[in-house]
């Protein structure tokens, strides 16, 4: 697999670090299987599905992972360092992988403070740059304590340019987000998805489905040698019920379309899918990596935001609709100053 085919120079001044306002007007560019392609914006979604097509969403919850800390100084002549602490996977109740700054300055043995009562103690270094930290809290604690102290965890390429804000806490988690908080990632394209639209869609006959994938960091990290001769990525937790599976198995076979909202929705799926192209349900981790030659047996539609050059996320709609009609459905959106990566504008991509 060569990852220049999949490359493309994207300017810098494209990369929102805003969504639009209200995130239902965001531009939509429609993606057909022959190449062409329509301009328009989200709230036109209505018009390219039918009746009885059913969205699936993932309803997964952003935890505010960003943490502020100080490792106090050791010894008595030491001084205290103050810690940006990022959580990126959840291990059980109070123990989370993590990446910190400086890193170097943190060793095995430390304990990180965050507030009064609230503080970690980093149980080993993991390879990568990750650490372990266990929390002075666990459970729904830990969760208090994390939307009291915590900010949202902003992808880099939007943390490099502004810190998160009050704002983001809205903007930056979906409508319909459950009650599990454990990502630490939005899943992007469902953030265009405001009550309003719902409720257009609603009216519009279009159904909605829910399934759950917890998005880790790993979404953001460029693809590695090893993860192209294993053909796998990074392991994220999902859940398809059986009722969920059953009801959209039940609609595939009624001649309608099954239209995951955001690749973790559709990766989700295809990782549920029998070799027959029908949905079992599951629960547990994926490390499901689609790219251009892999089978996509029941997604029938995508919705999905704009992706990284060169990412697993852009070989995924390219195994959707392939890689020549999505470099030019991007050159495209480049040329009319799309917004692009999470908070961005958004495709339909209509195999």
């Amino acid at each position: 697999m060569n990852l220049a085919a999949f490359d493309f120079d994207l300017p810098e001044n494209l990369i929102a670090l805003r969504p639009a306002d209200p995130q239902d007007s965001a531009r939509l560019l429609v993606v057909h299987g022959d190449g062409r392609l329509e301009d328009a914006v989200v709230r036109d979604l209505p018009r390219y599905l039918s009746a009885g097509d059913v969205l699936v969403f993932n309803d997964t919850r952003v935890l505010p992972a960003a943490l502020k800390g100080i490792r106090p100084g050791r010894g008595e002549t030491g001084t205290d360092v103050a810690c940006d602490v990022n959580l990126v996977e959840r291990i059980d109740s109070n123990t989370w992988r993590a990446l910190a700054r400086p890193g170097k300055r943190l060793k095995p043995g430390d304990t990180i403070r965050f507030a009064d009562g609230f503080h970690a103690l980093l149980t080993q270094r993991i390879d990568g740059g990750e650490i372990e930290l266990s929390f002075s809290l666990s459970g729904a604690a830990l969760e208090q304590a994390l939307d009291a102290h915590g900010a949202m965890p902003l992808p880099p390429y939007i943390a490099r340019r502004r810190p998160a804000d009050a704002r983001d806490r809205d903007t930056y988690q979906t409508s319909f987000a459950g009650e599990d908080a454990a990502s630490v990632a939005a899943p992007t394209a469902g953030l265009h998805f405001t009550p309003r639209l719902l409720s257009e869609l609603d009216a519009a006959g279009l159904r909605r489905e829910t399934v759950r994938l917890h998005v880790g960091l790993g979404t953001f990290k460029p693809l590695e040698a090893a993860q192209l001769e294993a053909n796998r990525l990074h392991a994220e937790w999902r859940r398809l019920t059986p009722e969920t599976a059953g009801r959209l198995n039940a609609a595939r076979a009624a001649g309608h379309r099954c239209v995951p909202v955001g690749t973790t929705a559709m990766r989700t799926l295809e990782s549920c899918t029998t070799p027959a192209g029908t949905l079992v349900p599951a629960t547990g981790p994926t490390d499901i990596f689609l790219k251009p030659g892999d089978a996509v047996r029941t997604t029938d539609a995508l919705v999905t935001n704009f992706h990284l050059p060169a990412s697993s996320l852009f070989m995924l709609v390219c195994a959707l609709m392939g890689t020549d009609v999505m470099q030019a459905a991007y050159a495209h959106a480049i040329a009319s100053d799309y917004r692009f990566y999470s908070y961005g504008d958004a495709c339909l991509l209509l195999p």
